[in-house]
């Protein structure tokens, strides 16, 4: 058991539970995955901004 990596995957665990929240990454509208990646990449920003 490592704590430390335990503690990186709760982030990352975490972070996807918080991306879900966005309706249009959740059930991914989007055709191309590059229009896909940008609104991750948006939602991200904003998740983080808000914190």
């Amino acid at each position: 058991f490592d704590p430390e990596a335990y503690k990186q995957r709760n982030l990352v665990e975490r972070m996807f539970c918080r991306l879900k929240d966005w309706r249009r990454v959740a059930t991914r509208y989007d055709k191309l995955a590059a229009i896909f990646a940008s609104a991750v990449f948006i939602a991200a920003i904003i998740i983080w901004w808000a914190q």
